[in-house]
């Protein structure tokens, strides 16, 4: 379980692909011993499941991690590159602060940035889902994009829209995200349940 609060920015330095799998080594400023193998962290909101850890190289440690054919299908991974920075976040502690929303790791599908509006401080961005998502996002509800817990302004049809802070573009990737871009989007968890049930006749 996650809150959207990114922790750390991390960079890909190495992909290895074998048969239908990918394994990725990220350079991050976690120290080493505080990862565990077998811990769950959000890379780009996708919960990846740690395999490796080494000392050093160019962060504090590099750790490594699988990627399966179904996240590879679904979400973002498959375009991710050597170089690339991405979101980091670990997994939420019991008594954890929930900064931002419950998350889960758990990618819906992939938001394309159709729009970007620089102002002084902020920048607004709009997104463009698939239809069988948009109903799931309602304005001033919770989205998580790339690991990044947003707050959504507006929604018109399959199109939504996020104002970002200073500190978020500064500390994500965000900064280097432009039109045309794709993130990686999870709905709201409340809002997938309440369409769940909502499917259903009482009787």
């Amino acid at each position: 379980m996650f809150t959207g609060i990114v922790t750390d920015l991390g960079e890909i330095v190495d992909i290895k692909a074998h048969h239908e799998v990918r394994t990725l080594s990220i350079a991050s400023d976690y120290k080493a011993k505080s990862i565990e193998i077998g811990a769950s962290i959000a890379c780009n909101g996708v919960c990846l499941t740690v395999t490796q850890v080494k000392k050093g190289g160019p962060r504090r440690a590099v750790f490594q991690v699988d990627a399966a054919p179904e996240t590879l299908a679904i979400t973002t991974v498959s375009d991710w590159r050597a170089g690339d920075r991405i979101n980091l976040e670990r997994a939420l502690a019991i008594g954890g602060e929930l900064g931002g929303h419950i998350v889960t790791g758990h990618v819906d599908g992939i938001a394309e940035v159709v729009g970007r509006e620089d102002f002084e401080e902020t920048s607004r961005f709009t997104f463009e889902v698939p239809d069988a998502l948009a109903r799931f996002i309602a304005a001033k509800g919770s989205v998580c994009l790339d690991g990044t817990s947003l707050t959504v302004n507006t929604v018109k049809g399959n199109r939504f829209s996020c104002l970002l802070i200073p500190h978020t573009l500064a500390v994500t990737s965000w900064g280097a995200i432009g039109k045309e871009s794709q993130v990686n989007l999870e709905v709201d968890l409340m809002a997938r349940y309440a369409a769940r049930l909502a499917q259903f006749e009482p009787g």
